[in-house]
């Protein structure tokens, strides 16, 4: 045993990320590493353009007008609001879609808390875009593996991975660029633990509250550091400690290999290269089967009364997520619904051979041919999956003629083992982003977040002003 290893194996969780966050400089970390992130950046700033006019964004909008104003600029609107409550908007709106990038293994929407955090921060404080970036890697880092830990945990005990870790992995990022050193850095984390939260009782009834969850978590974290900057104290174990973290949000306690992936391969392993984008705008868990309807569709092209039943296998943790209450996902309420709707997914992909924005609006979720389709679609769990390294996918279409057609879709699109390539981010950058504003304003934003690292920090904030 190395003395590295030996002190590592005598400090906590939040000593070991706090030492690593508070001296990480950006030419430690690779070149593609750098680039994937700005790539990662590009997509959740178009994601937030495409948002700005549904019923969410602008009920938030006023909330926070009304909490008071500031000079923190928020995606896609001339308003200006306080720094944290430019946060929480500037993470609804990333997220509001669930199209954004989720991190495979601590299945958690890491960019939607992350960017925020480092943006609205760097953007008050005057940083350099290469600062801005460096704290946007560092929460990435941190929030996934806090994530990773928990081996699918907090999903089970009814909580939002994102909201959770994230609230650590952004009070990391503050640290970094409030200038804290690793002790004031540690007790941010410990601040965090009373800070984080995020509840899956959105489940039964497509409530808005999941959107709040990532910009809570970057709001939660900028008020840890904050405090930690001025001398409070927080508790020195927050993650493995009697009531720490991994003891209150989880049902099974975890063990030492277990809380070990939190810290293991700091600074060599990149936990960005484990960020799954998303191809199509629903729940990662959902994708797999997507792409195999779709697949069937263009192979047999079959019409909805040719159907006499679908079996759509899924990895056995995701059914309570979107395969139950089986009335709720057959007969989806509203777009929110529908994202986490495996009948409903699937029924658009068979019959249609797609699944867009365009299928989330109320016309779409009306259909009467697809909504009877989804009633017929019933789901088991996959036998072969490799979930949570894959969010496999199977649709089995039993005709009212016999026939048996299947498709499997063994790894989703957009994983880190098929991922998208940088060139598809940006496709899917100026797809998104064209919903709200022109193509050439999109690509002024486009060059602004390719060269972050070469530019003042507020450089960004002019960028996205400008086009306002």
């Amino acid at each position: 045993m190395n003395a590295r290893t030996d002190l590592q194996q005598t400090q906590t969780i939040s000593q070991q990320l706090a030492a690593f966050t508070t001296q990480l400089k950006l030419d430690d970390v690779p070149k593609d590493v750098r680039e994937r992130a700005k790539h990662l950046i590009l997509d959740s700033i178009g994601l937030a353009y495409a948002t700005l006019t549904l019923p969410y964004a602008t009920s938030t909008l006023a909330a926070m007008q009304e909490l008071g104003g500031g000079e923190a600029t928020v995606f896609g609107y001339r308003e200006r609001l306080a720094l944290r409550d430019a946060m929480l908007l500037n993470g609804l709106l990333i997220h509001s879609l669930d199209f954004d990038d989720t991190h495979a293994r601590g299945v958690i929407h890491s960019t939607a808390s992350a960017l925020p955090c480092a943006f609205n921060l760097a953007e008050r404080e005057g940083v350099s875009g290469a600062d801005l970036l460096t704290a946007y890697l560092c929460a990435m880092e941190v929030s996934t593996r806090v994530g990773t830990a928990a081996r699918s945990g907090f999903h089970n005990a009814g909580f939002h991975p994102t909201g959770l870790a994230a609230a650590f992995g952004c009070s990391l990022a503050a640290a970094r660029l409030l200038r804290l050193d690793a002790e004031a850095a540690q007790h941010a984390q410990g601040i965090a633990l009373s800070m984080a939260a995020g509840s899956l009782e959105f489940l039964q009834d497509g409530a808005w509250t999941k959107r709040l969850h990532p910009g809570w978590a970057a709001v939660a974290g900028t008020t840890a550091a904050t405090l930690a900057k001025h001398g409070y104290i927080g508790p020195g174990a927050p993650y493995e400690g009697r009531f720490g973290l991994y003891a209150l949000y989880l049902k099974t306690p975890l063990d030492a290999s277990d809380l070990a992936l939190a810290t293991s391969g700091l600074g060599q392993t990149w936990e960005i290269d484990g960020v799954a984008l998303k191809p199509i705008p629903a729940c990662h868990f959902t994708h797999a089967s997507s792409d195999a309807a779709v697949a069937l569709h263009r192979a047999h092209g079959l019409r909805a009364e040719e159907i006499e039943r679908v079996v759509v296998r899924v990895p056995g943790p995701t059914i309570p997520i979107v395969c139950e209450p089986v009335a709720n996902k057959q007969k989806p309420a509203n777009s929110y619904d529908a994202q986490f709707s495996i009948p409903y997914i699937v029924a658009t992909g068979l019959l249609h051979g797609r699944f867009t924005l365009d299928d989330l609006d109320p016309a779409a979720l009306a259909d009467e041919a697809t909504r009877a389709l989804a009633a017929r679609v019933t789901h088991e769990a996959d036998p072969d999956s490799t979930y949570p390294l894959h969010y496999t996918g199977e649709v089995i279409v039993h005709t009212r003629d016999g026939r048996r057609l299947a498709h499997r879709e063994p790894i989703n699109r957009g994983s880190a083992d098929r991922p998208l390539s940088n060139a598809d981010i940006v496709a899917k950058f100026f797809d998104n982003a064209q919903r709200g504003i022109s193509r050439s304003d999109a690509g002024r934003i486009c060059e602004a977040v390719l060269t972050l690292d070469q530019q003042p920090a507020r450089a960004l904030a002019d960028a996205l002003r400008a086009v306002q």
